[in-house]
């Protein structure tokens, strides 16, 4: 059984998302795979951390002889166990896990407070 490590197209319409997963080469782009390997979101605004990858199940299936799909292939240099681009996508997880905290809301200007005699004023008139 030959197997290819490529991306499944997940999302919506102007939304992509995708699975990086290992599947028979025979199955269809999106249709059965035997493994999710990681995720690709080319939505997120920082590009390093686009990339999460289980990286020791990824050298099992290469180690086995799936072959990537060229896409993949360059994702697993970057973001693999030993990828190149390792600190920098930690740094920028960070930047957007930082991004993500809310900030504590600035204080409320104090209410002013109408006179009692005046609502008092008013509850006699009503009457």
């Amino acid at each position: 059984m030959a197997v290819r490590i490529r991306m499944k197209k997940m999302g919506k319409k102007h939304r992509p998302f995708y699975r990086i997963c290992a599947a028979d080469v025979r199955s269809p782009r999106d249709g059965r795979v035997l493994e999710e390997l990681g995720t690709y979101d080319p939505m997120v605004p920082e590009t390093d951390a686009r990339a999460l990858l289980k990286g020791e199940r990824i050298q099992y299936w290469l180690s086995v002889g799936a072959q990537p799909s060229d896409k993949v292939k360059v994702l697993i240099k970057k973001y693999g166990l030993n990828g190149t681009h390792l600190d920098e996508q930690r740094q920028a997880l960070d930047r957007l896990a930082q991004g993500r905290r809310r900030p504590t809301p600035p204080p409320q200007p104090a209410r002013r407070q109408e006179p009692e005699t005046a609502s008092a004023e008013a509850e006699t008139a009503a009457e």
